[in-house]
């Protein structure tokens, strides 16, 4: 089993930053992919960012030069999120897809940017 914990998210101003970070717990070996998700009310879950298996990265386009994932290991990941948008808010989920195909979530942390 694998846990993950997520935080650093808020209320910012449009145009400010917050870092997320993800720290993942239990049977971790066995990872090949970490990603940021998020899921605004009424929308389905769209990806963010993410780490291929190979181990370079990919980001959705409405996020592309605002939006920097980055990690210290398969333990702990980072988002960091400059020049925030009103159209950024939203419930922002950590995950793991393992070998075998299990994913793990967190339970999400609010990010919530005013105009």
């Amino acid at each position: 089993q694998v846990q993950l914990v997520e935080s650093g998210g808020g209320l910012v101003q449009a145009g400010g930053s917050l870092r997320l970070s993800c720290v993942a717990s239990g049977s971790i070996f066995s990872v090949r992919i970490m990603g940021w998700y998020r899921q605004a009310p009424g929308t389905e879950r769209e990806l963010v960012a993410h780490f291929t298996p190979g181990g370079s990265t990919n980001y959705a386009d409405f996020v592309k030069g605002r939006f920097t994932i980055s990690r210290d290991n398969a333990k702990t990941m980072y988002l960091q999120m400059n020049s925030l948008k009103p159209e950024d808010t939203a419930v922002y989920y950590c995950y793991q897809e393992h070998i075998g195909g299990r994913q793990y979530w967190g339970q999400g942390t609010q990010v919530t940017v005013s105009s």
